[in-house]
Formats: structure tokens, C-alpha cells, sequence
């Protein structure tokens, strides 16, 4: 049985062909490649590095590509290193929880102000939404720079979602959080179904730019 691999979300499927769309990032059949047991990352054996002592100046003999000088590593320069970095220790995965998290509570807050009428709870709103502000550029740049890095910038049906709820998530809250800051009253007037109706949306879009997120990393 061959071993097929997703160029851009590292999906690992298993049969004579590829499947005709990838079921994590939804690219066709041309983006799968070829692979053998040891090319899968969880398999693969450590490879240790060659003795110097038995190394031979004696050439390969057999596949022309064997003969080929070996390609020397690139040389990153100081950004080019600290984004590797950033994809290496999943710096997006790990900076999205900061909004994921406080989002729920700031609209959990904003629902028990306009029931109850109580200032303190819209305050409090107010102010989680702040560190969500704060929190959102490092989150968008190290999403764009995993989209670009890690799935080769690939705009198939869900990465287009992803980018679609991620922007409406960050629409939503800067409306949200501009809003209260020039009308604090703005939970006792009539329009304020409208204002509670934004963070809903906020919140949904969170959770499905969350849900996609998890998907890519967990391909299930």
C-alpha cells in the first residue's frame, strides 16, 4: 500500500491513489506526494550523524543522484531565524488561547450587564477586551506567518473561513471596544441589542476560526 502525503497541511493518507480533496485543508489530489514509512514524522528513526573515520573519498557508484555534492543549509537572517522560531514552538497555537479565553468571559460579562443593569459587569468587559486588543496583533502576524510557512499560503474553502472568522473576530471586537469607550451608556439605550448582537458574532467567529485551527493541528 503506497503512503501519500498533503504538501500543505502534512496529512498522511494510505492507498494506491490520493484521495481527490484533502479532508483537513481541502487541496485536490495534485498537492499529494508520494512518501515511505520512515518520511512520517512520528516514525521516522533519529538519524544519527556519519563517523568522519568512515567516510570514503571514494565516489558512489550506481544513482547519478548520489554523486551530487550535498546541498549546503541555508543561512537565515536575524528575522528569518526569529520566524523559524516562531513556527518551531507553535507561537500561534500558543498565543490564540489568550483571545479564545477571554473573549467568552468578556460577553458572558457584557450579557449580565445589560440583564441586570450592573456597571461594574460592563467594566469588566470593557477591560478584558482591552488584553484581547492587545493580545490580536502577535496573533494575526504569527497566523499569517504560519499560513504563509507552514500550508504555503494555500487559499482552499478552509483557510478562506479561517481568515473570513479570524478578520470578523477582530472587526467585531474593535467595534465592540470603540463603541463602549465613546458611549459607556450604551447598554441602557435601545440600541443596545445591536451591541450585544456584535459580541455574539464576535464570539462565534472565534469559535470557528478555533475549531479550524484545531483541525490543521490535529488533522481529525
Amino acid at each position: 500500500m503506497k503512503i501519500w502525503q498533503c504538501s500543505v497541511c502534512k496529512y498522511i493518507h494510505r492507498g494506491e491513489t490520493p484521495p481527490e480533496k484533502c479532508p483537513v485543508c481541502g487541496v485536490d489530489a495534485s498537492r499529494f506526494v508520494e512518501i515511505d514509512e520512515a518520511s512520517i514524522p512520528q516514525k521516522a528513526a533519529k538519524r544519527t550523524a556519519p563517523d568522519k573515520k568512515t567516510i570514503s573519498a571514494k565516489p558512489l557508484s550506481g544513482d547519478p543522484e548520489r554523486l551530487k555534492p550535498p546541498v549546503p543549509p541555508k543561512i537565515e537572517t536575524g528575522f528569518e531565524k526569529i520566524q523559524s522560531l516562531l513556527i518551531k514552538h507553535h507561537a500561534h497555537p500558543v498565543s490564540v488561547h489568550t483571545p479564545n479565553g477571554i473573549l467568552p468571559a468578556a460577553v458572558i460579562f457584557w450579557l449580565m450587564a445589560w440583564i441586570f443593569s450592573f456597571d461594574l459587569f460592563s467594566k469588566v468587559a470593557f477591560i478584558n477586551l482591552i488584553f484581547v486588543v492587545i493580545a490580536l496583533p502577535f496573533v494575526i502576524f504569527t497566523g499569517i506567518l504560519e499560513w504563509k510557512k507552514k500550508y504555503n499560503g494555500a487559499l482552499t474553502t478552509i483557510f478562506k473561513i479561517k481568515i473570513l472568522a479570524a478578520t470578523l473576530t477582530t472587526v467585531s471586537c474593535l467595534i465592540s471596544l470603540f463603541w463602549f469607550w465613546i458611549d459607556p451608556e450604551i447598554l441602557s439605550t435601545p440600541k443596545a441589542w445591536v451591541f450585544i448582537l456584535i459580541n455574539i458574532i464576535m464570539l462565534a467567529a472565534a469559535g470557528i476560526a478555533g475549531h479550524i485551527g484545531g483541525k490543521l493541528v490535529f488533522k481529525d
